[in-house]
C-alpha cells in the first residue's frame, strides 16, 4: 500500500512504522549497543495501515490519536534516562535530528472582552494568565489582550478563530461551569435568510400527512439485485452505472440507489404481513450518474403509495374495497392543490414498473411532473406483498416546486349563495373527461367555481363510439346572487363551447341517441 511507511536500513525493512518493529531490530540477552530512534508518524496513514495489516498495536493506539513531532525528541531523552537507570552503560552524546519540518505551535490571541462576551464572566488578566499558565500554556501581556501559545502536547488546540473558541473551553473548565451565572443573549441576532426550497418541502410535508399518509425514512445504499426488482421482467429500462462503496456495512447496502420507489416498496413488503392497509410517502433523494461531475447529481424524489382496503375494519362498519389508481389521484390533486399549483393534467402512459393501461403521468402547464399507476404485476411477484393491488407514484421534487407560485391571490368567504346544476353531454369516446372539465372552466370564468364530474354512461342510450359525462357545476358571483336566467345564460355559452371545440351534444332526454 502507498501509506504504510516502512522503517529500513540498507539490509532491509526494520519496522512498520507507527505500528509494529520487526525481529531484526529486537533487544536480546546479547545486545550490548542500542540506537534509540524517536518519530512522529502521521496519524492518518497509521490508521489506514491498521485497517489494512489488521495489526493493532500499543505503538499503532497512540500515533493512530496523533504525536506532535517536538515529542520525538523528548520520548528519546527520556528513553535513554530510563535506560541508564535501569541497565547502567554509557549514553553518546548529542542527538542526530534532520527532520526539516519542525511544528510550529499555534499562537491564539483572546480579550477580556471575548471572555465576557461569550462566557458571560468578567475576569481581571492576572487570573485569565494565571488559568492558562496552569495549563502549560505561553502568555504575554498586552494589556487589553493576551497571546497564548499553545503547548506541544495540546494538539486539539485550534488557530484563529476555532483556537479562540477552545481557549475559552479551557478558561471555563477551569473557572467551573457551575460559576457561570445564567444571563440573556445579548448579541445581536444574525439576519434571518429563508431557505425557500426547505420552507416547500415541509409545507409539503405537512399537506401529505393532513391527507392521512404517513412518511417513512428509508436508507440511502442498497443493492442492484434489490432495485432491480421495481422493474417487469423484459422491460427495456436502462440503468445507469450505480456509484458503490469502497468499503460497504454489508452486501445489500453496497451502492447509492437509483429508486426511491424500490426502497419504498421495501418498507411495504415488511410490513404488508403486519396490517392490511398502508399509506405512505418519502421525500428524500436519489443518486444518478453525472456528465458534468464525478460526483452524483442529488435528484430528489417524492414517492406516495397506498395498498389495503379504504378504511381499517370499525366495530361501526368499514369501506372494505381496495384503494385503486383514483384514491391516489384524488390524494396528488389535494397535494398540489394544497401547494397552490393548478390545471394538473393526467395522460396514459406507459412506466416498467406499472400496469399496462393503468398508469398515467402527470403534467401541469404541459411539463411532465410524475408518473403513477397500479404495480405491474409481475412487478408484484417480485415482492412478498398482501393480495391487495399496490398503487403508487412517482414526482420530481425541483420541477414541483419550481411551479409553485411565490405570491398568489385569496378571497374573502363569499357572502352570496351559489346556484347549483348538473349537466350531461355526449362526446366521442376518445375525449378526456380532463379536456370537456377544462373547457367548461374556461367558459365560465370566474362565475364557475366548481366543476365535478360524477358520472360516467355507455350504454344502449348511447351510440357505439360515444360517451356521456356527467358534472355538478356551480355558478356564483362574489357581489350579487345569479338569478336562473343568469344561470341558463351561463350553460347555454358552456354547451356551445363544447359543441364547437370537442363535437360534443348535450343529453337531454333518455331518447337522444347521438
Amino acid at each position: 500500500d502507498d501509506f504504510t511507511v516502512l522503517v529500513c536500513d540498507k539490509t532491509g525493512a526494520l519496522a512498520m512504522a507507527g505500528v509494529m518493529g520487526g525481529e531484526e531490530s529486537e533487544i536480546g540477552d546479547n545486545t550490548t549497543t542500542v540506537l534509540l530512534e524517536g518519530a512522529s508518524w502521521n496519524m492518518i496513514n497509521t490508521r489506514r495501515t491498521i485497517l489494512s495489516q489488521n495489526l493493532p498495536s500499543e505503538a499503532a493506539y497512540r500515533f493512530s490519536r496523533g504525536v506532535h513531532t517536538e515529542m520525538a525528541p523528548k520520548g528519546v531523552l527520556r528513553g535513554l534516562q530510563l535506560m541508564l537507570e535501569w541497565a547502567g552503560g554509557t549514553v553518546a552524546k548529542g542527538l542526530v535530528d534532520e527532520y526539516p519540518l519542525h511544528t510550529k505551535d499555534p499562537i491564539v490571541d483572546l480579550s477580556l472582552s471575548d471572555v465576557s462576551r461569550i462566557l458571560g464572566i468578567d475576569l481581571k488578566i492576572e487570573e485569565l494568565i494565571g488559568i492558562l499558565e496552569s495549563l502549560e500554556f505561553k502568555v504575554e501581556n498586552h494589556g487589553s489582550y493576551i497571546s497564548a501559545k499553545v503547548p506541544d502536547h495540546r494538539m486539539d488546540i485550534g488557530t484563529g478563530i476555532v483556537g479562540r473558541a477552545d481557549l475559552l473551553e479551557e478558561i471555563a473548565r477551569i473557572y467551573g461551569y457551575d460559576r457561570i451565572p445564567e444571563t440573556r443573549i445579548s448579541d445581536e441576532l444574525p439576519p434571518q435568510k429563508r431557505n425557500l426550497e426547505l420552507e416547500l418541502e415541509e409545507e409539503l410535508r405537512d399537506i401529505l400527512v393532513n391527507l392521512g399518509l404517513q412518511e417513512i425514512i428509508t436508507h440511502r445504499l442498497t443493492s442492484p439485485d434489490k432495485e432491480n426488482r421495481r422493474f417487469s421482467p423484459g422491460s427495456t429500462s436502462q440503468v445507469m452505472p450505480y456509484f458503490s462503496l469502497v468499503n460497504p456495512i454489508s452486501p445489500d447496502k453496497a451502492v447509492l440507489r437509483q429508486s426511491l420507489l424500490a426502497s419504498v416498496l421495501d418498507v411495504i413488503e415488511q410490513n404488508a404481513r403486519i396490517r392490511d392497509r398502508i399509506a405512505v410517502f418519502e421525500i428524500n433523494p436519489v443518486f444518478l450518474s453525472s456528465e458534468e461531475s464525478e460526483l452524483p447529481d442529488e435528484v430528489k424524489r417524492l414517492v406516495i403509495a397506498i395498498t389495503g382496503p379504504r378504511t381499517q375494519k370499525d366495530w361501526v362498519g368499514a369501506d372494505a374495497s381496495p384503494m385503486d389508481f383514483f384514491e391516489l389521484k384524488g390524494i396528488v390533486q389535494n397535494a398540489f392543490r394544497g401547494l397552490r399549483i393548478h390545471d394538473l393534467k393526467f395522460e396514459q402512459a406507459t412506466h416498467p414498473s406499472f400496469h399496462p393501461g393503468k398508469c398515467a403521468r402527470v403534467l401541469v402547464k404541459d411539463k411532465q411532473i410524475g408518473v403513477m399507476g397500479e404495480l405491474h404485476p409481475q412487478v408484484i411477484e417480485n415482492y412478498d406483498f398482501s393480495d391487495y393491488p399496490i398503487i403508487a407514484g412517482i414526482f420530481n421534487v425541483e420541477v414541483i416546486f419550481s411551479l409553485v407560485p411565490r405570491f398568489f391571490s385569496i378571497s374573502s368567504i363569499p357572502t352570496q349563495p351559489p346556484v347549483l346544476e348538473d349537466i350531461a353531454v355526449i362526446v366521442d369516446e376518445h375525449t378526456a373527461a380532463a379536456d370537456v372539465e377544462n373547457l367548461i372552466y374556461q367558459t365560465g370564468g370566474d362565475k364557475i367555481t366548481n366543476v365535478r364530474l360524477f358520472d360516467i354512461y355507455r350504454g344502449d342510450q348511447i351510440n357505439p363510439g360515444r360517451k356521456s359525462l356527467a358534472y355538478s357545476l356551480t355558478y356564483q358571483d362574489p357581489t350579487r346572487t345569479l338569478t336562473d336566467k343568469d344561470a341558463a345564460n351561463i350553460r347555454n355559452r358552456i354547451v356551445k363551447r363544447l359543441e364547437e371545440e370537442l363535437g360534443a351534444k348535450l343529453r337531454d332526454s333518455p331518447g337522444n341517441q347521438v
